[in-house]
């Protein structure tokens, strides 16, 4: 109990949010606050000042913090050396995904590999998913924007160019190839803000000088793909992504548009562990 507590008063001093905190350690926001307000009333100090429905670090807070942070990182080291010890055969392996398809077929080899190995794989956004890996909270993860972070190893997955997904009763739909401009006259679905699609999109657009007709923004690829199928407008993947379905169609562009690379990143530290380093190596073959 008393390090889940330093794990709420951790995380909302990091985060700055009790929302925030209860959604990164899958509580509720009255079960953080608890947790707070316990080990402020158990020890009588006062770690957060309450100020007109803000929490701000107190004084107290302030020189507690670097220490909580070093025991939640011993214990963090510890549960990753439990999981990683012992036999390559067996463990645990924590996957963070952008999009699943390139490392799909990479976790599928890994299960006939090693079977059991439990794999667990989270999604979301490309700075959602570094986050993550810099946070210990996955042990790899992809990710569309390239890092300079050097405590980061990085290994490229594969390269695919922007293509349009459209519904097969759209205006466009009978199209060979489109260009920027044709976007002009569409409304146009975008991924949420962090989303490497998106800023590639945009930038693109900008340069040609081409403003859509209208623009929506959700925040999941599945959701887009539905949204399209309803034809409530167009949206930009990257061509992997753009997942066969017999009432969408997926256009190229003629004008030159960026592509998107997915990489893998591990934390350099734990490259050579047992389990990191096959699903690695795995990589390596088949690239």
């Amino acid at each position: 109990m008393f390090v889940t507590q330093l794990k709420s008063f951790f995380a909302v001093a990091r985060l700055g949010s009790v929302t925030l905190a209860a959604k990164q350690l899958g509580l509720s926001q009255p079960t953080v606050t608890s947790q707070i307000r316990h080990l402020e009333d158990h020890y009588g100090v006062e770690l957060f000042l309450r100020q007109g429905g803000r929490l701000v670090l107190s004084d107290e807070g302030v020189r507690l913090l670097p220490q909580v942070d070093l025991l939640l990182q011993q214990e963090i080291n510890l549960e990753f050396a439990l999981r990683h010890s012992g036999e390559l055969h067996r463990g645990h392996l924590r996957l963070g995904a952008t999009a699943p398809y390139y490392v799909l077929d990479i976790v599928q080899r890994y299960r006939e590999r090693y079977p059991l190995v439990d794999i667990s794989l989270a999604a979301g956004n490309s700075r959602q998913m570094v986050d993550a890996l810099l946070g210990y909270q996955v042990d790899l993860a992809t990710s569309s924007h390239l890092e300079s972070d050097a405590r980061l190893h990085r290994l490229t997955l594969g390269t695919d160019p922007l293509a349009l997904m459209v519904h097969r009763l759209h205006p466009l739909a009978g199209c060979r190839a489109i260009r920027l401009s044709d976007l002009g006259r569409c409304v146009l679905i975008l991924r949420e803000r962090g989303s490497t699609t998106r800023q590639l999109t945009e930038a693109a657009l900008a340069e040609a000088g081409v403003s859509p007709k209208g623009q929506m923004e959700i925040a999941s690829r599945e959701a887009i793909r539905e949204a399209v199928l309803r034809q409530m407008g167009v949206s930009v993947f990257a061509r992997h992504e753009a997942t066969a379905h017999p009432d969408l169609v997926v256009l190229p562009f003629s004008d030159p548009v960026p592509s998107l690379v997915e990489y893998l990143y591990c934390l350099g530290e734990r490259r050579q562990s047992r389990l990191i380093g096959a699903f690695l190596a795995l990589c390596e073959a088949a690239g």
